[in-house]
């Protein structure tokens, strides 16, 4: 019986993870039971050992940390089963990762980048999605994939990771601009945009000519490079998920409740939330020569 295909269909259905996940956790465990054997008979010797060969060749920590992931998700799985006794990644931990300081934007650079949108044919397309995704803090699939019945007035219905939805409030500045988008929206919609269908041609708030029948994720990249030129901003410095890492920035140097943070970006655990914590040095000071009674001038 081949248990790892068992435990990936279960990732599907009880998990909802995404296809790379779980094609990755394939190829981890594959390979693994390549070295190993059976890996639902092997002991915790084995799969420790089989880690500490890869660090030897010089395996970086971070595909080490998801290639441990893999095997404590899956003995976890084997154990809730009932299959195995004992679990041999019970003592396993993940190696520790450094964590770098997210890139974002200033304020200035973030206002100069959606102005950008003027030059371009789409302007009022590029605008309403620079505007959602800086104002809500969208994953660039989330952007990519909104349907037009998840924009709920002045909040949004966030489909994220692993199928968990979140309610996003969503300013006034960046609504106004969906809705000039959407007076024009149907003259994005082709005959391959309108394959996922619905009343008005297309389900999709940015539809796309492409086989999923909304703008990709690659389609954005190229969009956002183009306008980081315009702007006199470098093309390097500007991403998808640098707006994302902006608007968590921003918010927290305004003084932004980190789990309000939290919850807006769809993060699972407070401690991904914390690499945003790079902006409260400038802001801890801020309070402090405002605040202080002793910093105050005569």
């Amino acid at each position: 019986m081949n248990y790892i295909d068992i435990f990936l269909e279960s990732l599907v259905a009880e998990k909802g993870r995404a296809a790379k996940t779980v094609d990755a956790y394939r190829s981890d465990l594959e390979l693994a039971a390549e070295q190993i054997g059976d890996l639902s008979k092997a002991g915790g010797d084995a799969v420790q050992n089989y880690l500490a060969a890869l660090s030897a060749q010089g395996i970086g920590a971070a595909t080490i940390a998801r290639k441990t992931s893999a095997f404590r998700q899956f003995y976890k799985f084997l154990r809730l089963e009932k299959i195995i006794s004992k679990n041999p990644a019970a003592s396993l931990e993940l190696p520790k990762l450094s964590k770098p300081i997210p890139k974002y934007l200033t304020s200035d650079e973030i206002e100069s980048l959606i102005s950008s949108a003027g030059d371009f044919r789409n302007t009022v397309r590029m605008r309403a999605m620079f505007e959602l995704m800086y104002a809500a803090g969208l994953r660039v699939s989330e952007l990519c994939e909104l349907q037009v019945a998840q924009v709920l007035g002045d909040k949004l219905l966030v489909r994220g990771k692993g199928a968990k939805e979140r309610m996003v409030p969503v300013h006034e500045t960046a609504i106004k601009a969906l809705n000039e988008y959407m007076k024009i929206r149907n003259s994005f919609i082709t005959p391959k945009a309108a394959a996922k269908r619905s009343e008005d041609g297309s389900r999709y708030v940015f539809p796309g000519p492409g086989k999923d029948g909304h703008i990709t994720r690659f389609g954005f990249f190229k969009m956002i490079k183009k306008c980081a030129v315009s702007a006199g901003i470098s093309p390097e410095r500007v991403g998808p998920h640098v707006l994302r890492h902006s608007f968590a920035s921003h918010l927290l140097s305004g003084g932004a409740n980190l789990r309000a943070i939290q919850a807006m970006l769809g993060h699972e655990d407070i401690a991904t939330t914390q690499i945003y914590t790079h902006v409260l040095p400038d802001a801890l000071v801020d309070a402090v020569m405002t605040h202080h009674p002793l910093a105050k001038n005569d």
